[in-house]
């Protein structure tokens, strides 16, 4: 069987700072952990030059990126392919086709039919979206591959985060709605799937009755939220209130894993970090995997992982059924997940080739991954000059004094490339002795030399004289002092013995106290340290940090007191005077 897993990773290299990911931190075991053979991925944040050669180059498996052309670290797509169970023929990037292959200044919705996947919006249809089509595709947020069998979407919807971005978002879906039904129009069948940040009805969200109550909306009202509405409108089973908007009269999709579960509350699949919301499971179902309506016998098995740790979401997977009704006959899927003459009746028939088989858009054939060569490889290429020794640059030889046709001899030829700076540097005179011992540089001394005996410039003196401070006047023979070894400096240190005495652990910890932090005050209810939040709500508190109880909340999503949940303490930090701390 065939198995689909989406997942919103929230960072690509995320999941593997969780178990079980970080016992092996590869992609290729990460997908066997997931005993997936599709697998889409959304918001790898990652520009195109954070790509390595782990993520890209996979033992046994075809990438499909679709990274934002403009904000850099921003949403993005992936799709992993399995090379021994299926092989898309076609893939492409964005939703409207108005962007172009590699290599290519023809944009997908121009190349001829058989080239292309199709079920491009119309110009009509892109005029009503109410968004330029360059922007809705340039953010990464879709990739499309197709596989004899169905066209797979791969989406990150935009989030609804603060109000300020609703057309953008509802163009995007209106623009994704309206390509799934052109594609089903053509006779082609669709799996939709993704993070679509959209969840379907109450039983979807956590206390959705009650923010209702609190947010003074009926159930009708909450149906009939623009984006709700419109993707209730594609599938089998939505609530719509009303009559159905004109061209979305049927559905056309169908929600794999809520119909194998159609009774199951608490099936979320996205957690809010920030309040911790994971462990009481107060969260939402924003993360599907859907199919055309006439596949929907095709699947033997859909669920959540709720389990598996990494991200703020949590897997999705849907696995389809080894022979399949398709088209009144019954085939093995292999058969139609493959290019033609790949596989018969379950059987493989020739193995994947590279070259025949990959696709413009695959990972594997950018250019900093394709024609790698190995260390083998390296030592097998010669150079392209004829003798293979390097140009020696015009008057190096002149300036050194070595003849050219020394140069060309190997043990010559790395001191001769060496560069040409030290011709300029000074040298020591030639009458002067050279020292065993290697100099240091200008202006540096040791602690010894700050000891070391001056020479004196007067011819008649013998002996050195050792200074500190200002050099002393020159003395007459008679009062020449002693060899150094006979003096006593204890009267040269004596200035740095009399100065007080600093103790070091003092000053420590006098400057600890006065870059510290405050501790965190205690909350009420369990008397642990609380957690510090800022304010992102619009308004006059919109900036200030405040803190509260540490512990997750509850399944209720209220704070609760004399629980295991969070309790309600509350303190601005602006009101928080930590006990010692400085005022």
């Amino acid at each position: 069987m065939v198995r689909i897993t989406t997942w919103n990773v929230n960072g690509i290299r995320n999941p593997f700072g969780y178990q079980p990911w970080r016992e092996r931190r590869t992609f290729d075991a990460m997908f066997d952990i997931l005993e997936a053979d599709i697998v889409v991925m959304q918001e790898l944040k990652i520009q195109r030059k954070d790509l390595t050669d782990d993520m890209v180059l996979v033992p046994g498996w075809d990438c499909y990126f679709s990274l934002p052309k403009h904000k850099k670290g921003y949403s993005g797509v992936g799709i992993y392919t399995r090379q021994s169970v299926c092989a898309p023929i076609r893939a492409e990037e964005g939703l409207l086709g108005v962007l172009c292959p590699p290599a290519s200044s023809t944009a997908y919705r121009h190349l001829p039919e058989d080239a292309s996947i199709g079920g491009y919006p119309t110009p009509a249809q892109v005029a009503a979206l109410g968004v330029d089509p360059a922007s809705l595709d340039a953010e990464g947020r879709c990739l499309v591959l197709e596989f004899p069998a169905f066209v797979l979407f791969g989406v990150y919807s935009p989030a609804n985060s603060n109000g300020l971005r609703d057309d953008f978002r509802y163009g995007f879906v209106t623009a994704l709605d309206t390509r799934i039904r052109n594609l089903v129009k053509m006779g082609k069948h669709v799996v939709l799937t993704g993070d679509l940040n959209v969840s379907r009805e109450e039983i979807d969200t956590a206390k959705a009755e009650e923010h209702m109550r609190q947010e003074g909306i009926t159930r009708e009202d909450y149906l009939n939220a623009p984006n709700r509405r419109l993707f209730n409108q594609l599938l089998e089973n939505g609530k719509v209130p009303g009559e159905r908007d004109e061209g979305r009269e049927h559905p056309v999709l169908w929600d794999i894993c809520r119909e194998f579960h159609p009774t199951r509350e608490g099936m979320f699949t996205h957690w809010e970090q920030k309040i911790n919301a994971r462990p009481g499971n107060f969260g939402s179902r924003i993360d599907f995997v859907l199919c055309s309506i006439e596949m929907k016998t095709w699947f033997a098995d859909a669920n959540i992982q709720e389990g598996l740790m990494g991200s703020d979401h949590c897997p999705v997977y849907a696995s389809m059924k080894q022979v399949v009704d398709c088209q009144g006959k019954q085939v093995n899927v292999y058969d139609i997940m493959n290019p033609s003459g790949m596989f018969a009746e379950g059987v493989r028939l020739r193995d994947f080739n590279p070259v025949k088989d990959i696709l413009p858009l695959s990972g594997r054939l950018l250019p900093e991954f394709d024609k790698r060569r190995t260390i083998k490889d390296m030592f097998k290429k010669t150079t392209a000059t004829s003798a293979g020794a390097p140009t020696v640059p015009a008057g190096l030889t002149a300036s050194s004094g070595t003849p050219a046709s020394t140069l060309n001899s190997p043990e010559k030829r790395r001191s001769s490339v060496t560069p040409a700076v030290r011709s300029f540097k000074k040298t020591k005179s030639s009458s002067g002795a050279v020292s065993s011992q290697p100099s240091l540089a200008k202006g540096q001394k040791s602690l010894k030399g700050f000891f070391a005996p001056k020479a004196t410039t007067d011819p008649g003196h013998s002996i050195e004289s050792v200074t500190f401070g200002p050099t002393p006047k020159t003395q007459t023979p008679e009062t020449t002092p002693a060899a150094p070894d006979a003096l006593d400096i204890s009267s040269a240190l004596s200035p740095l013995v009399d100065e007080p005495f600093i103790d070091p652990q003092a000053t420590k910890e006098s400057w600890v106290k006065l870059f510290s932090k405050k501790p965190p005050p205690r909350c009420e209810g369990h008397n642990e340290p609380c957690t510090s939040l800022t304010t992102k709500k619009p308004g006059v508190n919109c900036g200030r940090q405040f803190w509260i109880c540490s512990r997750p909340i509850g399944p209720s999503g209220q704070k609760e007191n004399g629980t295991q949940w969070r309790c309600g303490t509350f303190i601005w930090a602006s009101d928080w005077n930590a006990p010692g701390a400085r005022t």
